[in-house]
């Protein structure tokens, strides 16, 4: 009944807060939801796989591609690049896809600022504590590293007013459940249903009234 295009959700959060799990969680619970894949220069991590969690490639290939403009959003984080496909998201938005588009500040930042229309959610730890206590357990990054990420924390979470909705991850499955009735609520939404709405009362216009009477609602 209509040609509904997508929405285009992004995701933020300070690292550690665990915003890839909970995009993930969603994408297994709600039809019709994909994440956007980024490029990144980084080499990939143990269990991660190309063309699948991320298109892995070289910083001097990932420099090429911004410079043409292939990218809807990128940032520099920690010393390795990350972006966002401008041609695949478009496609997928345009096939009707809902998009979850896991990004940084900056990243959400930059696609505001070049005018697409998204959902921003800024996912939080419960509390500094906790999120010191999330990276520490990963057993993956050393001291110094730690640190960097804590302190980019500071200045990230202060972004929190500039999303639409925020969401605390103080449980996998809980806070799963808060994306996803966002997502869902958002699809219902008078703009995102105008096309499927238009077409429905148009179904009423076309049986004039019978003149039958009855009670509102019988």
């Amino acid at each position: 009944m209509s040609n509904r295009r997508g929405r285009l959700f992004i995701l933020s959060a300070p690292s550690g807060s665990g915003k890839t799990t909970i995009a993930r969680r969603v994408v297994e619970t709600t039809g019709g939801v994909g994440i956007s894949r980024s490029y990144t220069s980084r080499p990939a991590r143990a269990g991660e796989r190309d063309g699948v969690d991320y298109t892995f490639i070289s910083a001097d290939r990932f420099r090429e591609l911004r410079d043409a403009g292939a990218f809807l959003e990128w940032a520099e984080v920690f010393g390795d690049f990350y972006g966002t496909g401008a041609d695949e998201t478009g496609r997928r938005l345009a096939a009707g896809e809902d998009l979850l588009l896991v990004i940084d500040v900056q990243g959400a930042r930059k696609v505001r600022q070049a005018g697409v229309e998204s959902v921003g959610i800024f996912l939080m730890p419960p509390s500094y504590a906790e999120l010191e206590q999330r990276l520490r357990g990963r057993g993956r990054d050393p001291e110094e590293a730690i640190l960097r990420r804590l302190a980019t924390a500071r200045e990230e979470i202060r972004a929190f007013p500039e999303y639409d909705y925020v969401v605390v991850n103080d449980e996998v499955d809980a806070c799963g459940d808060r994306v996803r009735a966002i997502v869902v609520a958002e699809r219902a939404r008078r703009e995102a249903m105008r096309d499927t709405a238009g077409a429905v009362a148009a179904t009423f216009a076309e049986h004039p009234a019978t003149g039958r009477g009855g009670r509102p609602g019988a």
